[in-house]
């Protein structure tokens, strides 16, 4: 489970993210993130999972997978990191695409510091 202090949850964190962050896709997943040091000391997570993807049941059962599966990235992002995960395909298992665009993003953060 993902920590309180570690989730992100305004509208306008997602959408300065989103439009100002650099970004990793595959074919399932796209990985928004931004560092700034106006934002909070710890690397926050937000999700967007649109009903295309499935039903209520389906979007919370990703939510689930994808939040451990961050939490588990957590200590590799720099402090001040905002981080957006978009689903845009439903499949049973999203852990390699997850894993794959996470060390992308690791590398382009070290590399914008």
């Amino acid at each position: 489970m993902l920590p309180a202090s570690n989730r992100l949850r305004s509208s306008k964190d997602f959408s300065r993210t989103t439009k100002t962050g650099h970004r990793a896709t595959s074919q399932l997943l796209v990985i928004y993130f931004l560092t700034h040091a106006q934002f909070q000391s710890d690397p926050q997570v937000g999700l967007i999972i649109n009903k295309s993807v499935g039903g209520s049941v389906t979007r919370h059962r990703i939510a689930r997978q994808l939040r451990h599966a961050a939490s588990e990235h957590l200590k590799a992002f720099p402090n001040h990191t905002q981080i957006v995960i978009r689903v845009l395909r439903k499949n049973d298992d999203y852990r390699a695409d997850f894993a794959e665009l996470i060390s992308k993003v690791v590398k382009r953060s070290e590399a914008n510091q």
